[in-house]
This record gives C-alpha cells, structure tokens and sequence, in this order.
C-alpha cells in the first residue's frame, strides 16, 4: 500500500515519537473531547445511570470510518466511569484461549476494548457470546473420550468494540450489544478546534487562518488533522521561526501534495482513473483496485469514505462514478453522448 500522510490507519503505522505524540494528544474526558456531541450526550446518559446503579455499561459497539476517534472514546468511556481499560484488537486474539486469559483477568466493571472486532475468528467469537451474555465462560479441559466441559464465573465487565465495517460482524454477536453508535465525520470548525487544542498541547503558536488552512485539508479527520499539523509544525522549526502561519501552511501541503480538497496522490489517481479510462463510470472497484495498485479493502474503508462524504464520488449498483464536481475540481471536461466534451 502507497504510504499516504493522510492515510487514516492508526498509529501501529507510524514511527514511534508519532504514535507517542499521537497518544498524548488524544483527549481524556468528554469535557476535552471535541465534536460527536449526541454520541458524547447518550454515553453521559448511559454512564451517570450505570455509576448510581453500581452496575458496569452495557456492552458498546463503535463504528465508522477510520480515525475518527473510537478507541479514543472508549478510553474517555473507562476513564468517565472510573474503571480500567485492557485494549486489544480482533486479529490478535487467536483462539478461545486467547480470549480466556483475557477475560479471567478483568476485575468488576473493567472495560476490554476490541478494536477491528469484524476479525475476530468465529470460533472466538462463539465463546464471546455466553461472555457476554451471562458472564460465564465455557471452555473444554483434556482431549478426546477423556475431555470435560467446565463452566467458570466471569467479572461483570464491559466490552466495547470498534469497527469500520459494522456489516462483517456476525449477527449474534452484533445482538449482544446493548449500545451501537455511528461516529460521523467532523466539519471543519471541530477540526480547526482539534488543532489549536492540538498545537497549545504541542506547545507550538499556530495563526487562525493556518488553523483553518490545515483543517481544510484535514478530511474531516482528527487523525489526520493531527498528522499534518505535526509535519506543518517540523517545516516551521526548519524553515521558519517555529511559529505556524499560513505562509508556512500552504509550503507545507504544497510539499506534502496535499490539494485545498485534502485529496492527495492516490485519491487524484482514483478519479482520473474513472474520468479518463471509463469516462466518469460506473467501473467496477476491483478494476480501480488493479489501476491503482491498491487493495479493494483499502480502497473501500481508507480512500472511498471521504470521496463519498464531499461529493467527488457515487456508488451504483454498477460500480462507481465521478460526480460533476470530480470533473469541476480536476479541471476536466465531461465527453457527452455526441462525443463533444462540455466543460463542467
């Protein structure tokens, strides 16, 4: 996959002063918690309850594009409720004992944090159901005519899972969630807010209108609007005085090749890939997948999202179009039935 600074992958990717920064800037209360305000009005809600009942949350399901802020939340969740978090991720539990070891090790009211829960196995998946129903946990002790089934007493905890694709999650285990939650896509105030809270936290002074200038091609994303105020911010220290303004800003995108859309390489190469070789579409995902380079995952969960969300791009049942203000941003012009080109 082409290594994007815009990318909205998690801070695995990145190196490891980043993914440090990264975690320190992440908020640690719904008060510092920016955007998102009706999920933050029903978890205040569902917390105030549960903390007078003396009783742990419900089980918590998190879903929506990459980088908006799930396991930020769930940590801001367990902190709210005063309880501790074990954070782990679906492909990293391996088998039902895997999962056992996890399980037996939480205290009354401590939060497991699932993240990528649409990849766990099916056959852990199988022993999470009675977990999370009647917190009890069935495993099987010896091998062949010999083996016993022993049912073990589990704490009553919570287990919050995050997602990007909410409809590979089976079923039964999709049911046994008491709260589902979509997080949206923030507008550009709430990103520009992110990053002055980002920049004072930095300890770097960052103008308004470079404040605007980078949420503008942030994609809504905290993430990624935490990402390039961090780049913004080293060409500042080389080639400037350390301050950010929207001198500094424009340089900095200008490098990254990051345009006032927040679209970068690989998102350009998407659209003209449609608008030149399929004359706007529709053309099927694995097709661009091919032109691109790219895997059909990344491309649904990591460039589509934001493409869709701004209006460069449709999905049909046929496969996927330009819109007229794909055309409009990439300077083209629309060929039309009598092969004349229109400009849009």
């Amino acid at each position: 996959m082409i290594d994007r600074i815009i990318s909205s992958s998690g801070a695995g990717s990145l190196g490891d002063e980043d993914s440090e920064i990264e975690v320190t800037l992440r908020p640690r209360d719904f008060a510092s918690y920016i955007g998102q305000d009706r999920l933050k009005d029903n978890l205040k809600l569902a917390i105030a309850a549960a903390k007078k009942r003396g009783e742990p949350l419900d089980h918590i399901l998190l879903y929506g594009p990459p980088g908006l802020g799930k396991t930020t939340m769930a940590s801001v969740i367990a902190n709210e409720m005063g309880a501790q978090i074990k954070i782990t991720s679906g492909p990293a539990i391996e088998r039902p004992g895997d999962l056992a070891s996890l399980l037996t090790n939480l205290s009354d009211q401590d939060i497991l944090f699932i993240d990528e829960i649409h990849r766990l196995h099916h056959t852990v998946e199988e022993v999470l159901y009675t977990a999370m129903e009647d917190f009890k946990l069935d495993i099987m002790i010896g091998k062949g005519p010999s083996a016993r089934s022993l049912r073990l007493d589990l704490p009553h905890f919570t287990i919050i899972g995050a997602t990007t694709r909410t409809g590979s999650i089976a079923a039964p285990l999709r049911d046994r969630f008491g709260m589902v939650y979509r997080l949206d896509f923030y507008t550009q105030e709430q990103i520009e807010a992110i990053i002055r809270r980002a920049a004072k936290i930095l300890n770097v002074e960052i103008k308004p209108e470079a404040a605007k200038i980078i949420a503008q091609r942030a994609r809504l994303t905290p993430r990624i609007a935490n990402r390039l105020l961090k780049r913004v911010r080293d060409y500042a220290d080389i080639n400037g005085d350390g301050i950010i303004d929207s001198e500094i800003s424009h340089r900095t995108l200008e490098l990254l090749d990051i345009d006032v859309l927040g679209l970068d390489p690989v998102d350009r190469l998407l659209l003209l890939a449609i608008i030149d070789n399929y004359r706007g579409g529709p053309v099927g995902v694995e097709t661009l997948a091919a032109i691109t380079a790219e895997e059909r995952a990344t491309i649904e969960d990591m460039v589509e999202p934001y493409l869709l969300q701004i209006g460069l791009l449709e999905r049909t049942p046929r496969g996927r179009k330009a819109t007229v203000k794909a055309y409009t941003h990439l300077g083209k012009s629309k060929k039309t039935d009598n092969n004349q080109s229109s400009l849009i």
